[in-house]
């Protein structure tokens, strides 16, 4: 998997970075996997890295990745919005 950044925003507003980018891959890959790629690549925390999206175009091997780098992991829990899915899954880290 080769990751090349096409766009990269300073957002001083939110404390972030927002990054577009493109990732070579022959499957799509998965959120955890692009988070690992862009905390390797700036130096960042993983749990402070939200994807936005990852697209691909039909009989392409290459798939757009939107996503926002945060300072910390408080200032992403503050902005992002949480979804049920992930509600679900602190609740269940927390029970384990």
């Amino acid at each position: 998997m080769k990751l090349k950044i096409t766009e990269e925003k300073q957002n001083p507003l939110f404390n972030r970075k927002e990054i577009e980018g493109e990732i070579q891959a022959e499957v799509v890959p998965k959120k955890q996997e692009v988070i690992e790629e862009l905390a390797k690549k700036f130096s960042g925390q993983e749990d402070a890295i939200k994807i936005k999206g990852i697209k691909g175009k039909f009989g392409t091997k290459i798939f757009k990745v939107k996503a926002n780098i945060y300072t910390s992991k408080e200032d992403k829990d503050r902005i992002e919005v949480k979804t049920k899915r992930d509600k679900r899954e602190a609740e269940n880290k927390e029970k384990k």
